[in-house]
């Protein structure tokens, strides 16, 4: 029998291969954690966290004039970039990065930033006028109650301060991929990081250079392994699938595939570092990962 046909068909394709995307940027975005941490083995956080950007920013200039394009976007957008950078090119890594640097495990991080795609989700309502199903949003509560509860207990029975901070990183990626995903429904996503992380030039190059000469760095392999990844991979490469992604299969439904990453940066921290983690971490993580499942099966 033949498969699906006419707008209803080609609809459903684009969701499939939407979500598909997104998780390849999940995938690229899942070794962020493990990597700041070797990356501040070396360097001062603030440098981790503004540096990255930087280089990002430079990878990003050198593929705008490959492509021989403007290498800034159309004025009237200017708005809309900046949300994006003041979501994911600072509030993100600078919000994320002093959690860790202040006692927070990479694998209690990812479990924490589980509730990203409820909150993603809730910002696809407000900002890009999405509407998904009340199955959608059970399984989103499911999930964040779920890692709620995780992170409430492992803080003796209240929140601390790295896990506030965390809540202020999730808050901000889930603006800057909102907004991000909005702006690549009409230009390629590739395109939508590129002029973000160049208009952020002007501060990330002055800041990096200051940090650079007042902060003490001291190479090792790891540490400039994890600056790399965090740059090239983290704040740029992971954003042209993730963008992608959330435009075709829609910013609610594909920005659920995030509920993969706490399971996947659970295993580079255990492969990569060595971090041990008991039956409740694993326990929070497959919670939110039965969400995913329930989401998937839900429409917009």
């Amino acid at each position: 029998m033949a498969g699906p046909a006419g707008p209803a068909g080609s609809a459903a394709g684009a969701e499939r291969r939407g979500t598909v995307l997104a998780f390849l940027g999940v995938l690229a975005f899942s070794g962020s954690f493990p990597a700041t941490v070797f990356a501040m083995e070396g360097f001062d956080p603030w440098l981790v966290a503004i540096g990255r950007a930087l280089l990002a920013g430079v990878i990003a200039a050198v593929c705008l004039k490959a492509a021989r394009l403007p290498l800034m976007p159309p004025r009237a957008l200017w708005p809309s970039y900046a949300l994006i950078s003041a979501g994911v090119v600072f509030g993100f890594p600078v919000f994320s990065g002093l959690a860790l640097h202040l006692g927070a495990s990479t694998s209690h991080s990812a479990v924490v930033i589980g509730l990203l795609p409820a909150a993603t989700a809730a910002f696809a309502v407000l900002r890009a006028g999405e509407r998904p199903k009340p199955l959608f949003w059970a399984a989103c509560a499911a999930g964040a109650a779920a890692i709620t509860v995780f992170t409430v207990a492992q803080g003796g029975g209240s929140l601390t301060w790295p896990d506030l901070l965390l809540v202020g990183a999730l808050l901000s990626a889930a603006i800057g991929y909102t907004e991000g995903a909005r702006l690549t429904r009409n230009e390629p996503g590739w395109r939508v990081i590129s002029y973000t992380l160049v208009l952020s030039l002007p501060v990330t190059a002055p800041v990096t250079a200051a940090l650079a000469a007042t902060t003490e760095i001291t190479f090792s392999w790891t540490a400039v392994a994890g600056f790399a990844y965090v740059g090239a991979i983290s704040m740029f490469l992971g954003f042209v699938p993730w963008y992608k992604g959330l435009a075709m299969g829609g910013i609610a439904r594909a920005g659920q595939t995030q509920l993969t990453q706490p399971l996947l940066t659970l295993v580079w921290a255990w492969s990569l570092m060595g971090e041990e983690f008991g039956l409740e971490t694993v326990a929070g993580a497959l919670a939110v990962l039965v969400c995913v499942a329930v989401t998937q099966r839900s429409r917009n």
